[in-house]
């Protein structure tokens, strides 16, 4: 495990990037044009930013990104 030491603004900053990052890949999860396999390489990265974001994330915020019947949930 890595430790991490961050100021005010980096926390921001990374709130911000990891917000995004989730945004999009919500968007991308959602285009049925896009290949079974792709979208299931994106739900995998979901998860790991989701667990990211969700370390320091109140939950009222959290919960806007939590994976719900909006979007077809990636079969194993």
């Amino acid at each position: 495990m890595l430790g991490m030491l961050f100021n005010e603004k980096e926390c921001k900053e990374l709130d911000y990037v990891l917000r995004k990052e989730l945004d999009e890949m919500l968007l991308d999860m959602g285009d049925t044009r896009l290949d079974q396999e792709i979208r299931h390489a994106i739900a995998n990265r979901y998860k790991t930013v989701f667990r990211m974001y969700a370390r320091f994330a109140p939950s009222k915020e959290l919960s806007k990104y939590a994976r719900n019947g909006r979007f077809p949930q990636v079969k194993h």
